[in-house]
């Protein structure tokens, strides 16, 4: 799960005294007051009348007056900034991230959409995820012989060195759920093992998938052979458990009420670790119909397709979620991730049927079901189901400029397609 805050450029010039670490990079500047002022009072005057800015342009002059308290709070971010590598980091991991308590599909959660792959059989699915777990674990090998080469600022600020440390979290951090705000957990210690597996979700369950035996990483015949043994395993109804998956998608408050639920069980505290310690995780999703459009796959990366369909599948906040649509003789058969399921979980789980019915969904589980479990069914079905049914997207390819043509006009992409968006919603 890796956030988006990477790659902050530093601007600074002068690096004689803020050289930090052994990457010899420059820490992050920090504006002047009177600077950050100016900007604010040209950003919010063509937003406002001329009433409302002569009036906010009265609150700022005393906000910055001498001794106020303009001066106090820039005095302590200088001191923040003398003490920290990147003063405003925290503040935008929490800001824009781990404070907001909405569910991460759709609202939060990145993906990337790989261009398509036409598949004959399902053997061919399996094949190509061998291939991308391989060269996930390649890539891996990289990280941690922290061998990438340096990248480089672009455009007005070509040849700036970025911060790359955001790349080596990339298979070691994982986001876990508060009640007010969420954690972001690096597996940074020398006395714990580096994890050694993966996850794959199939039909709702989750598999441990260890991708290296014997000190020897597994070869892309090994990880298919595996692969095969997990489609299997998910078949079995006999073994089938809740998708417990689903209640990762809910709310980020929710969420941790469920796991704090979750956690009384030991057989809950061991699943639960395994996931939230993995390298990556893998979605073998079911096929989803003839329909194969850039909005039908977009909107399953999002959000997986809710209920219906591969909504369960998921393991939101796990590191980063691989969706496909001579070899050791003896591999040991990947484990079944198990879940004790107490009627408080089940309740967790549960809205009523009538409304699940109204949705048009049926849904099998196979559990021991009581007349508690049986009347009700999660209310995070509802969740999800709004969730999915509240999205609207239709992916359009523009083709008369891209980012380049942007750049050549000295801004910076990112920023131009954020005012498109606000243009559009304005018009």
């Amino acid at each position: 799960m890796p956030l988006c805050t990477a790659n902050m450029a530093v601007l600074d010039q002068d690096t004689s005294k803020d050289l930090v670490g052994g990457d010899g990079l420059p820490k992050l500047p920090l504006p002047a007051l009177k600077d950050t002022l100016d900007m604010y009072l040209r950003c919010m005057k063509h937003l406002l009348t001329e009433e409302q800015f002569n009036k906010t342009q009265h609150i700022v002059k005393e906000f910055g007056a001498p001794g106020g308290v303009g001066e106090l709070l820039q005095s302590k971010l200088m001191e923040r900034r003398e003490n920290e590598a990147n003063w405003v980091y925290d503040y935008w991991l929490n800001d824009m991230y781990l404070n907001n308590r909405l569910a991460l599909p759709v609202n939060s959660s990145p993906v990337m959409v790989f261009p398509q792959q036409n598949f004959r059989a399902p053997i061919d699915s399996l094949r190509f995820a061998a291939h991308l777990i391989s060269g996930v674990l390649e890539y891996k090998t990289l990280l941690d012989a922290r061998a990438l080469p340096l990248d480089y600022a672009r455009g007005q600020l070509a040849g700036t060195p970025l911060c790359m440390e955001q790349y080596y979290r990339l298979f070691t951090s994982y986001r876990l759920p508060g009640p007010e705000r969420d954690t972001l957990v690096a597996q940074e210690s020398s006395v714990m093992p580096e994890p050694e597996h993966i996850i794959v979700a199939c039909k709702n369950q989750f598999f441990v998938l260890d991708v290296v035996i014997n000190f020897r990483r597994l070869n892309e015949r090994d990880l298919l052979t595996q692969l095969e043994k997990i489609a299997r395993m998910a078949d079995s109804e006999e073994e089938q458990l809740p998708p417990i998956g689903l209640l990762t998608s809910d709310g980020r408050t929710e969420w941790a009420e469920s796991r704090s639920v979750l956690m009384r069980e030991s057989t809950n505290r061991d699943s639960l670790d395994m996931i939230e310690r993995c390298m990556c995780l893998v979605c073998l999703d079911e096929a989803t119909g003839p329909e194969l459009s850039d909005s039908t796959r977009a909107m399953l990366m999002l959000h997986g397709g809710g209920v219906a369909k591969s909504g369960g599948n998921r393991w939101i906040g796990s590191p980063s979620k691989l969706v496909r649509a001579a070899s050791v003789s003896e591999l040991p058969a990947p484990r079944r991730l198990r879940w004790k399921c107490t009627p408080e979980i089940h309740k967790l789980l549960a809205s009523s049927s009538d409304k699940l019915q109204r949705s048009g969904l049926t849904l099998l589980f196979a559990y021991q079901a009581n007349a508690y479990t049986r009347s009700a069914h999660s209310k995070v079905y509802s969740y999800s189901l709004r969730l999915v049914k509240n999205l609207d997207m239709n992916v359009h390819k523009f083709w008369d400029y891209g980012k380049e043509f942007i750049k050549k006009q000295k801004m910076s992409p990112d920023a131009f397609i954020q005012v498109a968006l606000q243009l559009a919603y304005y018009r």
